[in-house]
């Protein structure tokens, strides 16, 4: 009994003063508890109960298009948009529109069958035809599927996996690289030598860089050899590309970790930078869809330039003009970040 008592005694008492240093730390209490409840509660009312998202289709211009147009205007399931056709294809690869009309005759049906809302649209779509037709004659619809390089959903995919991976690694490896040094008191040591705060930031950034290269070529490589997802643009423009999305997140990952002192604490800053994110930059679908209002704020997140502009190279083949954008928000977020983690970086 006295064994056991010994043994249990000091079990007890260390788990008893590790809850209670727990309950010190208010950023760990509020990232296990608090900010749960907010995101169940934020995620509640954006996904309540509402009437299923209407599935953009598009109507190539042409002869007969508006007749088409009309009769899938009546469907409550579809959205039809009357495009030009070089900007319907290019909708219809981007993923901005699952199916494609082109009036004919006769009517064809273009659309990646490996896309989620593909197949669904192509049946109400005929469906809605064939309302317009009266069900008397049946409307003859020819379908042709978009299985060409750069045009599957497939292509659409491993870029915006690609640009989540560089903004993965390098918010949460700066980030945590630097609290792990700060909680054992590393950092603490360095303050007393000749360095310069923007020294250690700008050599935790450039470690970054080295790592890269491996990074980006194994999906790359995997993709082209699984997939046949190739980069048809410029190689030297794709590189380049990767380099400013790995400043600009290393900007932020550095900006994360400048001064937090537990893990916790961390780990829910990262999260808050990064869930909107990974939810509404185009990862896995396209942020077209989203409300239009929130068009433009979505657009300025520097995981949305970096998808837009891998996929414009890899899929498109498009030139560094056709990226500007893109390539000047990921700089304001970079020099941003690191600007501001510059003046509020602490080495304890």
């Amino acid at each position: 009994m006295a064994r056991t008592r010994r043994i249990h005694g000091p079990l007890i008492e260390l788990t008893i003063a590790r809850t209670k240093q727990f309950l010190r730390e208010p950023e760990a209490v509020f990232w296990v508890f608090v900010f749960p409840v907010l995101l169940a509660l934020a995620l509640g009312f954006a996904f309540r109960e509402k009437a299923p998202d209407r599935i953009p289709v598009g109507v190539a211009d042409g002869p007969g298009a508006t007749s088409v147009f009309d009769a899938l205007s009546q469907s409550p399931v579809l959205l039809p948009r009357l495009l030009a056709p070089e900007v319907a294809r290019g909708a219809l690869r981007s993923g901005k529109i699952s199916l494609l009309v082109d009036a004919g005759p006769p009517l064809l049906f273009r659309l990646d069958p490996t896309r989620p809302d593909a197949r669904a649209a192509r049946l109400e779509a005929a469906d809605a035809l064939e309302r317009a037709a009266g069900r008397r004659d049946p409307v003859a619809i020819a379908e042709e599927k978009e299985v060409e390089p750069g045009g599957r959903y497939i292509d659409f995919l491993i870029p915006g996996i690609l640009g989540m991976n560089i903004m993965g690694t390098g918010v949460w490896s700066l980030a945590f690289s630097i609290v792990t040094a700060r909680t054992r008191n590393l950092l603490k040591r360095l303050l007393a030598t000749p360095m310069r705060k923007s020294d250690y930031l700008v050599a935790q950034m450039l470690s970054r860089f080295v790592f890269l290269v491996f990074e980006v070529a194994v999906l790359v490589l995997f993709g082209w050899l699984a997939f046949g997802v190739g980069i048809r643009g410029s190689i030297l423009l794709f590189s380049f590309l990767c380099l400013a999305g790995a400043f600009s997140f290393a900007g932020l990952g550095l900006l994360v970790g400048a001064r937090p002192t537990t893990i916790e604490g961390v780990s829910g800053i990262a999260n808050v930078v990064l869930f909107p994110m990974w939810i509404l930059s185009g990862v896995f679908f396209s942020y077209e869809r989203c409300p239009a209002p929130a068009i433009p704020f979505i657009r300025a997140l520097p995981l949305t330039a970096l998808n837009d502009a891998l996929r414009a190279v890899m899929n498109d083949g498009a030139g560094i003009a056709a990226i500007l954008r893109q390539l000047a928000i990921l700089a304001v977020w970079g020099f941003g970040s690191f600007a501001l983690a510059l003046k509020f970086f602490r080495w304890k």
